[in-house]
């Protein structure tokens, strides 16, 4: 029997080593880690590569239920996986083992609160940024995009794929940008 260790944090910013020391505390023989998004798993090939590698009576350990999934629904998608493999999930920080009928109870409910968590902690942040848009001291994100030479390059002539080239940015922003002011008069002219 193998037990596999998964390490997620959501941002590049987040360090993975309390998880990982963790991990390698609780036995785990391999530890496979990522900076992605645990709310789908699309874009996890870590957690992708671990549940494919996992055989009968292996293990899949996490440290919390929210590094594994911030959904009900990715959540049972994933146990339900683990299950027809017969692969059993471990989580350090709450009493979850789905190789019992207790584990999996537990973790049914655990998936409901942080599911309802991330739910709330979204409302919260969107409250705060209307305050502060309200206030005044919200004014969004800085800009990535250089507006002022996109126009320049578009006055020149230079197609919205040479532009976006240039600038390193997708061609839908440039042409985003540039239908959003009165300078793009080709953006309605057909190719030819």
């Amino acid at each position: 029997m193998a037990i596999y260790g998964y390490a997620n944090v959501s941002s590049s910013s987040q360090s993975l080593v309390i998880q990982q020391e963790a991990l390698e505390r609780s036995g785990c023989d391999v530890i496979r880690s990522e900076k992605a998004t645990g709310t789908k798993l699309d874009g996890r090939p870590e957690l992708e590569t671990i549940i494919q590698f996992a055989r009968p009576g292996d293990a899949i350990t996490v440290t919390r239920i929210d590094r594994l999934a911030r959904s009900v629904r990715d959540l049972a998608s994933i146990v339900a996986r683990l299950e027809a493999k017969n692969v059993s999930l471990r989580v350090l920080e709450q009493p979850i083992d789905t190789s019992s009928a207790a584990g999996r109870c537990f973790l049914q409910m655990l998936g409901v609160f942080a599911e309802f968590e991330t739910a709330i902690r979204r409302e919260r942040q969107l409250e705060g940024v209307a305050k502060a848009k309200a206030e005044g001291v919200y004014k969004g994100r800085k800009p990535t995009i250089d507006a002022e030479r996109i126009r320049a390059l578009d006055a020149q002539g230079i197609g919205a794929s040479a532009i976006a080239k240039e600038l390193k940015v997708s061609r839908a922003s440039v042409y985003r940008l540039l239908q959003g002011s009165d300078l793009h008069p080709r953006a309605e002219e057909p190719r030819g």
